[in-house]
This record gives structure tokens, sequence and C-alpha cells, in this order.
């Protein structure tokens, strides 16, 4: 059974939070775009951060759902890291290059959800600390 395109971001929003992504919103494509449903956007407060909320994203869809990015963009410089998984495309940004690249205003017209961190599901080895 594959997992609905809304699921999966509220899935990948609560891998994000579970490490410490500020900022989590989710932007509803599926109206105006043909090549994804959602944008899930958050932010880490350095690149070292970034890296990390993009380790937990993708181990635990991996660890959990067996699911994999279509690619990954961005982590060597971890400053916009994007990762693609089809129907949910995830941008992890520090707060300076967030604001210079502002997705949210361009596509200032979608409807889009806030994630609040104590309203998401639980992760698997949530609290853990990544080595």
């Amino acid at each position: 059974m594959t997992m609905s395109p809304d699921r999966l971001a509220t899935i990948i929003a609560a891998h994000a939070a579970d490490k410490k992504a500020r900022d989590i919103v989710a932007l509803d494509l599926r109206q105006i775009a043909g090549y994804t449903d959602f944008f899930v956007i958050c932010t880490g407060n350095t690149d070292r951060q970034t890296k990390a909320i993009h380790d937990g994203i993708h181990l635990g869809l991996k660890q959990e759902d067996g699911l994999l990015p279509r690619r990954v963009e961005g982590l060597s410089e971890a400053r916009w890291i994007l990762m693609d998984y089809l129907d949910v495309v995830v941008h992890v940004f520090t707060p300076e290059t967030r604001d210079f690249y502002r997705l949210e205003a361009l596509w200032g017209d979608v409807p889009r959800r806030e994630f609040d961190p104590e309203e998401l599901p639980p992760v698997a080895g949530a609290g853990r600390v990544a080595g």
C-alpha cells in the first residue's frame, strides 16, 4: 500500500521536527503543479543542522517506510537541501537562504499548513542522538 501525499508530508514534517527543524510548512501544490503535490519547507539553524534534518528524514523514511528520494541536491553546501520524493519535495534551508529565496512568497496563493511539532506523530527512534 502506498502512502498518501498528505500523510507523507506529515511524516516528513515529523522527522524534521525530531531534528529540531523550525518553521515547518507544507505548501499544497496539487491544483497548480504537475510535478509534485506538496513542498515541505523547514529551517535548520546551521548547515550542520540542515544535514542532520536531511539525515533524519532520509533514514526515517528509508527504515520505516522503505522510501528513498528520487534525487537529493545541495547536500555538500547544506544551505538549501532539496529531497525529491516525487509526491512531496522537501526543502531544508539555513535561515539566510530561506529568507533569500522566499519560496512561501513565490507560492503565496496556494493552501499552506504550518506544523506544530507538538501535534506531529512521534517517529521511531525519536530522541536518539545521531553519531
